[in-house]
């Protein structure tokens, strides 16, 4: 039995999220550029709970931007497709089923382009929503002088176009454009570019007006991991449960945010489906979701990825398994960061609510998350991560953050490399090589040639070309990070992380 609206009658509701039947057919009210599993796991996910509430009664159009990848299973399920939630919620294993049946339709940008353009006709359609991760939110000057454009802008640009023809530039018939791309503000980027191309393109003052007017652009910023496709094992396993077939079945944690900025009581009321869950948030400023995010989330990744692989820990997940570990990991975000993070935009509730948040997400046994993947561009993640917070550290305290120097020293043991005959760098752990995929490799390795460890260490925080600042004035850091390398060095890492922190 393959997944589809003829069956939705046969699916057991108790065990399962079911659509009903009439939600097949509410109208069309969203332009998503982007099949991706992000999409289908977060905003999607939204708007399907928001229809099965009665609140924002619509569906979506999501627009293929490239010829690659085989969309028939979308036609074949009536747009139907299966959403796992796996994870930690305040401490305990949760699991949620549901059947997303928000998408509409799903249309070729390169083989259906009038289907696409016959949507700015529809005045319910609304909403433009993009994660166009093969295309990307860039100019190409050449989408200004032809019918068919081929970047995200271009044909943005285009479908604006005939909107405003078909309304003759009412301003009810503008749109409210969300994309959700991962750069800090998106969508006046995406603006920026698509009034270029107009310019480019000469249209009429009218048009432009009509389209910084009628139109808003939001920045938005989306946090939610999505792998995606299951294993083959694991999608025969979930199927055997769920009692039929399907192609597009994905999985995701709970754990999801969705900020978008917006002040306009217009957009607010489009938005409708941001009722449904506080997953959602409407605000006029998200740069504080991008703090708690930058700061508890990926620094303590960067400051734990190093300490977690030299303890001999493959997964994110392995390591909280560890009582150790995970008391580092919770100390080192709510005991040194999360107090950094508390600003006038930022409450110490908030801060604590994020952190734990964030520890139910590392805690998560169904993810398969590998630290050597968070090693990637250790340095520069390290850079814009960390040192503000030891910074701002410095301006109230005179002694050395004990968690955040261990992280440091964990950096500094990490990156001693061998370039390889292939020209790649190398670590090396119990006799293992490991690859280390930095940009900064080479200035890591030329520290390492210069004597004992409490000079290499001093090297390295003196190194303005990894840090953008000399993190050597601060003494007391220094002298901490010294100590850490040689602890870790002599004792090893777990037993470093055993020794310190069994007691918490």
């Amino acid at each position: 039995m393959h997944l589809s609206g003829k069956i939705l009658e046969q699916l057991d509701a108790q065990k399962i999220g079911v659509p009903s039947a009439a939600l097949l057919n509410l109208p069309e009210r969203v332009l998503q550029f982007g099949t991706g599993v992000l999409l289908r796991g977060l905003p999607d996910h939204f708007i399907d709970k928001a229809n099965k509430q009665g609140l924002f009664n619509g569906r979506i159009v999501v627009v293929k931007s490239t010829a690659q990848g085989d969309t028939t299973a979308f036609a074949e399920q009536d747009g139907l497709y299966t959403l796992i939630e796996k994870g930690m919620v305040d401490g305990k294993p949760v699991e949620r089923i549901s059947v997303n049946a928000s998408v509409s339709r799903v249309v070729s940008a390169t083989e259906e382009w009038n289907e696409i353009l016959s949507c700015a006709a529809n005045p319910l359609m609304q909403v433009i929503i993009s994660n166009t991760t093969e295309v990307g939110i860039s100019l190409r000057e050449e989408d200004a002088f032809t019918n068919k454009p081929i970047s995200f802008p271009g044909r943005v640009l285009a479908f604006l176009e005939e909107r405003y023809r078909v309304f003759n530039g009412a301003a009810d018939a503008g749109m409210v454009i969300i994309p959700t791309e991962l750069i800090v503000d998106n969508g006046t980027k995406l603006k920026e570019i698509i009034l270029k191309l107009a310019l480019l393109k000469k249209v009429s003052p009218s048009f432009l007006q009509w389209l910084e007017e009628a139109n808003e652009f939001c920045n938005s910023l989306v946090d939610c991991i999505v792998p995606g496709k299951l294993s083959a094992a694991e999608q025969q396993e979930a199927e055997k449960k769920l009692g039929y077939e399907d192609k597009l079945l994905i999985m995701s944690e709970p754990y999801r945010l969705w900020a978008i900025e917006t002040k306009q009581v217009r957009t607010a009321s489009i938005l409708s489906f941001s009722s449904v869950d506080e997953g959602v948030v409407l605000a006029g400023d998200i740069n504080k979701f991008r703090e708690l995010k930058l700061r508890l989330l990926n620094a303590t990744h960067t400051l734990s990825c190093g300490l977690a692989y030299l303890a001999g820990f493959t997964t994110v997940k392995e390591a909280m398994a560890d009582s150790c570990f995970r008391s580092f990991v919770a100390s080192l975000m709510q005991d040194e960061i999360a107090p950094l993070v508390v600003s006038d935009t930022i409450t110490a509730e908030e801060a604590g609510k994020f952190a734990q948040q964030v520890i139910d997400r590392f805690s998560n046994p169904f993810i398969e998350h590998a630290w050597l993947s968070i090693t990637m561009q250790y340095s520069s993640k390290m850079q814009m991560r960390t040192v503000p917070l030891i910074e701002k550290y410095f301006r109230s305290h005179t002694k050395a953050p004990e968690r955040i120097s261990l992280g440091y020293a964990a950096y500094i043991l990490f990156m001693q490399a061998d370039q390889g005959k292939d020209e790649q760098w190398y670590g090396e752990l119990n006799g293992t090589k490991y690859k280390i995929q930095d940009d900064k490799a080479p200035l890591a390795a030329a520290h390492w040639q210069n004597g004992s460890l409490t000079t290499v260490s001093k090297l390295f925080l003196q190194d303005e070309n990894l840090f953008g600042t000399d993190l050597s004035k601060h003494n007391v850091f220094t002298e901490a990070v010294q100590r850490a390398v040689i602890m870790l060095k002599q004792d090893g890492a777990k037993h470093t992380l055993h020794s310190i922190f069994a007691k918490i």
